[in-house]
């Protein structure tokens, strides 16, 4: 099965772009299995479907992306979102005593969300590291990628879309059968999955020369992002 493990839809991000029911569409259309909404700081689309829901034959699993005082982290399972900033370890151990999983989210990128090396601390805590974020650097997703790797981190791949195209740049390509959340976490837990990324009109294991060679061939679209100004960097051949 294949994932996009991290997307925001506009009506519980203010910072998105994307209505609900066109991300789930556009899925489909680009051969996803699912797709993971992970709205900032709440995971409110739960009062409306559920922890997740069959959506048009797409899979919609209701996560959160979480800012903490180190960074953003992705978390699966846990009902009751912190109201406050809270610490990433913090956070971490809510999410291991609610038996779910967290993962960091664009480790590297250069907004003051990501938690970079904080990693090296809280490696035991987490359960995966978003390597290849469909909307950050392609040298910064190869150093999380990297230091994934160094830490024995399983890696997962994501677009991060808050724009419609965005939408499966990169995904998470999961060998064991998904049908709920509940086997998505376990999933997570298992490692068994690796990132792709979307090239041609098809999802392909990633070929990192491709991947680097893309930084002369990119246009770079500027978008507020909350507070702060981020690129988004559109790799042509990959939507």
């Amino acid at each position: 099965m294949i994932i996009d493990t991290h997307i925001h839809e506009n009506r519980y991000s203010s910072d998105s772009f994307i209505d609900f029911k066109d991300a789930v569409d556009t899925a489909k259309l680009r051969g996803l299995n699912g797709i993971c909404i992970t709205n900032h700081e709440n995971n409110d689309l739960r009062n409306e479907i559920g922890d997740w829901a069959l959506i048009n034959g797409v899979l919609v699993i209701v996560g959160a992306e979480v800012l903490t005082h180190e960074g953003d982290i992705l978390v699966f399972g846990l009902r009751d979102i912190p109201k406050e900033k809270v610490s990433a370890e913090y956070l971490l151990e809510k999410v291991k005593k609610a038996n779910g999983v967290a993962m960091a989210a664009h480790p590297f990128r250069t907004n003051n969300r990501g938690l970079g090396n904080n990693i090296r601390k809280l490696a035991p805590l987490l359960s995966a590291v978003e390597s290849f974020n469909g909307s950050t650097l392609a040298h910064h997703n190869l150093m999380t990628y990297s230091l994934a790797a160094e830490y024995n981190l399983a890696s997962i791949g994501s677009s991060d879309a808050h724009v419609i195209e965005k939408i499966g740049t990169y995904s998470t390509k999961f060998y064991d059968v998904i049908r709920d959340e509940k086997d998505f976490i376990e999933a997570i837990k298992s490692g068994n999955f690796h990132p792709v990324m979307r090239k041609d009109g098809e999802f392909k294991n990633l070929d990192y020369n491709y991947h680097m060679n893309t930084r002369e061939k990119t246009d770079s679209i500027s978008s507020k992002y909350g507070e702060s100004e981020v690129v988004y960097e559109r790799t042509f051949g990959s939507i």
